[in-house]
């Protein structure tokens, strides 16, 4: 699908000054421009954000109630459960709660359910085989706000509830004994938080009661502030994994955890995992590591029904034990790869020969899809096609309810297009870009009418056409070795602080584009312009070497520079996303 280059434009004089006031390229000043970040004050926070800048926990709604109904439980002795979701946030923040309860001393354990037979968060079974086992207080993470019904259950059972979660809330709230929430009330200044970002507060506020020391973190006992360092480590994992927006209290928070807390203090699991994923000691992570190496792994065990894996290796303190799990979790995470390409063509075959171009979603369903792997393809359909996505995995003996996960484009919030339909739904729940459902077979078609009608009148049809939003046009010999460092104090990248999109008109290609990689599915080409050449590789595009190679003239390219480390030898290459012919 061609794109439509929405290059940005700046006030040059403005650039000027501001690149001379922050001592920095004008490339980098118009980037920073184009975040929002217009006075050398911001650009200085910006460049250098601390981690003694997160809000207290005491800020975060029901957080000092959940911390104090935690601490009294600790105090009296007992059995606290934590129940988590099954995705890395879920796992990351039952990892941070199960581990300051048993630093305060207190008898936890946790429980996060099989996402193939439990589904989705807190379920009436779980909480009673819990009670049968002797827990007297239930604290979940990234998940619960919706368990109305598992409230009254745990109530049933004796059973007490607290729920840390972010999930968006419905208009009536579980009875719970407290909740924490960066959505209640609606004061917290910044409530994009993960869950685990939530447990890490609710951790760092149990650390303040249990030592009475609520001004300052340096004041608390050495094992706290260990654990807590640790902890931010864990809860950038989740942020990051969750595709939560890498802004304010997020951005601090990774920033720190990628310089400090996962150089300096990293689980023996994390660290197996890491060698399991084939980085080398001493490799310099990244927001992109944690997305595209750590955080695929451990999803990967959630999706095919191992989560409970994932939170021991994330909490076990052996390093034997640690090894085993990562390279299980790693071997895990190539299946989930396999499945997600045979899912991938058997949709995009779907698409092909049932729906048509004009239509303004796709609801696809398949009984031979994998209920753990179709969310990660509908991100990539939604990304293909530009358009909300919803696949649906049907039960093989149609003894049970299908489930689903949806995904869509900028100017749809998916969390209301599907209350909208929600008369055909068993169930739902997610954010606005991200969501799941529970559906009967025999409303699927139903739905699909109802949610194309839907998405037909709630979809601005600007946000139809796709945009490639390019941050900046600068000639080929601007990107140098240094220049390109200095756009990695941008980082992190990633949800709402993207890596920078560049684009450079009238290049040549210097010889011919080819294929490369596994199954020859990607693209490398050297560009030149003027006396600079430079390589650049586009993964999964292979389909652009033809069209390339028979284009005669010169080419505009769209792409992210970035520093290839080979041999000792740093070189800028470019990561392609787009081409097309230069205009006259």
């Amino acid at each position: 699908m061609s794109k439509f280059w929405k290059i940005h434009s700046y006030d040059q004089g403005h650039v000027t000054s501001l690149g001379q006031r922050v001592n920095v390229h004008p490339l980098i000043a118009q980037l920073l421009i184009g975040r929002g970040i217009t006075t050398p004050e911001a650009a200085a926070s910006f460049l250098t954000p601390k981690l003694t800048n997160l809000r207290p926990p005491e800020m975060l709604p029901g957080c000092v109630q959940v911390a104090e109904k935690l601490h009294d439980a600790i105090k009296s002795g007992k059995k606290i459960t934590v129940f988590g979701d099954y995705d890395a946030d879920g796992m990351t923040g039952t990892a941070i709660l199960r581990q300051v309860i048993r630093l305060l001393g207190g008898n936890v354990n946790y429980y996060v359910p099989a996402r193939l037979s439990e589904g989705y968060g807190l379920n009436h079974d779980a909480i009673r085989q819990l009670a049968l086992q002797g827990t007297e207080l239930i604290v979940t993470t990234d998940c619960g706000i919706n368990g109305l019904d598992e409230a009254q259950t745990a109530k049933e059972v004796h059973v007490e509830l607290l729920i840390t979660d972010h999930h968006t809330p419905g208009e009536t709230l579980p009875e719970a004994s407290a909740i924490a929430h960066p959505m209640l009330g609606g004061t917290y200044p910044f409530p994009e938080l993960c869950g685990a970002m939530v447990a890490f507060k609710v951790a760092w506020m149990l650390c303040q009661l249990k030592s009475d020391q609520k001004e300052t973190t340096a004041k608390l006992p050495a094992a706290m502030r260990d654990f807590l360092l640790q902890a931010v480590g864990l809860a950038a994992i989740g942020t990051v994994a969750d595709v939560m927006p890498l802004l304010d209290e997020n951005r601090m928070l990774v920033r720190y955890a990628l310089e400090n807390s996962l150089k300096k203090s990293v689980p023996v699991g994390l660290q197996e995992l890491m060698k399991a994923a084939g980085l080398k000691e001493g490799t310099r992570l990244s927001s992109e590591t944690i997305a595209f190496t750590l955080a695929p792994r451990l999803n990967a065990a959630g999706r095919l029904g191992f989560a409970q894996l994932g939170v021991e290796l994330l909490v076990t303190d052996k390093p034997e034990r640690a090894a085993e799990i990562a390279q299980y979790i790693n071997g895990l995470n190539e299946s989930r790869q396999k499945l997600e390409r045979d899912i991938f063509r058997s949709a995009v075959q779907q698409i092909e020969d049932k729906f048509s171009p004009e239509d303004s979603s796709y609801v696809l369903a398949d009984a031979s899809w994998h209920a753990g792997i179709i969310g990660i393809v509908a991100g990539r359909l939604a990304e293909k096609y530009h358009k909300p996505i919803i696949l649906i995995a049907k039960d093989r003996m149609q003894s049970k309810p299908a489930g689903g996960s949806a995904r869509t484009i900028k100017g749809l919030n998916l969390y209301n297009a599907l209350n909208a339909c929600s008369e055909y739904l068993l169930r739902f729940g997610g954010h606005a870009a991200a969501a799941g459902l529970t559906i009967e077979d025999k409303n699927i078609d139903l739905f699909r009418d109802a949610f194309c009608e839907v998405t037909e009148s709630m979809l601005p049809h600007e946000n139809r056409i796709q945009e490639l939003f390019i941050d900046a046009e600068f000639p080929l010999s601007v990107f140098q070795t240094d220049i390109v460092r200095q756009m990695e104090a941008l980082a992190p990248f990633g949800q709402a602080n993207k890596r920078p999109v560049l684009c450079t008109c009238k290049v040549a290609l210097t010889e011919t584009a080819k294929t490369m990689g596994q199954d020859n599915r990607h693209f490398t080409a050297t560009f030149r312009q003027g006396e600079q050449k430079k390589r650049a590789v586009a993964f999964g595009e292979a389909d652009w070497v033809e069209p390339m190679n028979s284009h005669n003239g010169p080419i505009d390219i769209a792409f992210h520079p970035v520093i290839n480390e080979f041999r000792g030898v740093s070189n800028v290459e470019l990561q392609l996303l787009d081409w097309r012919p230069s205009r006259e």
